[in-house]
């Protein structure tokens, strides 16, 4: 992809050779890969301080809990944002994603109201719960797949397999609890590495190609 600029009465552009011809990157969309990225970021840290309380923890108290599943709760809401921003070429599979990260909000909530008590500890104790909260993981999975997919990244290959497999077998009762929480760890920090990766990637791959996105609407304006 070769670049260049051209003049702007607000600010210098940048124009890109597309696979269906030329494309600018504005500030917005500089914005939006920003936005995701924070989103990301909340997501990934949430994450991954809730893994450390639970596994440091030993016996967690039910304050402690409590908070575990705050962050759950934090988590999600930076998945949001991310699932809004990001930038995938095929929308159904953008808004099927958005889907499941907001089916398993609902999930979540329904669970909480149903099971007095953390969420964190009725997810443990109730493996079938995974059948609603699991549709916010597998928001995330999507998450890794396209990341997997677009930029060969290691840390989001494995996630991508090893978040199912972790929550499948947690719901069927085929987990150790010592094994589960050694995956639970990877996933922590395997989640981090991957948030940290993305806050120092250049921004314009995260935007990828407008060309594209102009021709899939294009297409879908004339199939309608």
């Amino acid at each position: 992809m070769t670049t260049q600029t051209e003049s702007n009465p607000e600010s210098t552009l940048e124009t890109y050779d597309g696979q269906f011809g030329t494309f600018v990157i504005t500030p917005d969309d500089r914005r939006e890969v920003v936005i995701y990225r924070i989103g990301l970021g909340v997501a990934a840290f949430s994450f991954a301080l809730g893994v450390s309380l639970l596994i440091l923890a030993g016996a967690p108290s039910d304050q402690l809990l409590w908070a575990i599943s705050g962050l759950y709760g934090l988590m999600w809401l930076g998945l949001g944002v991310s699932l809004w921003f990001i930038h995938i070429y095929l929308r159904p599979l953008h808004l099927a994603l958005q889907v499941f990260w907001l089916v398993g909000g609902v999930a979540s909530l329904g669970i909480a109201i149903a099971f007095p008590g953390p969420l964190a500890l009725t997810v443990y104790q109730q493996p079938l719960s995974i059948l609603g909260i699991g549709f916010t993981f597998a928001a995330l999975t999507g998450i890794f797949f396209k990341e997997a997919f677009c930029f060969n990244r290691l840390e989001t290959k494995i996630l991508t397999l090893l978040v199912p497999a972790l929550l499948l077998t947690h719901m069927v009762g085929a987990l150790p609890v010592d094994l589960g929480q050694q995956l639970l760890g990877v996933w922590g920090v395997l989640f981090t590495v991957f948030a940290l990766r993305k806050l120092v990637q250049p921004i314009p791959p995260d935007i990828g190609d407008k060309s594209v996105f102009d021709y899939l609407k294009q297409q879908n304006q004339a199939r309608a």
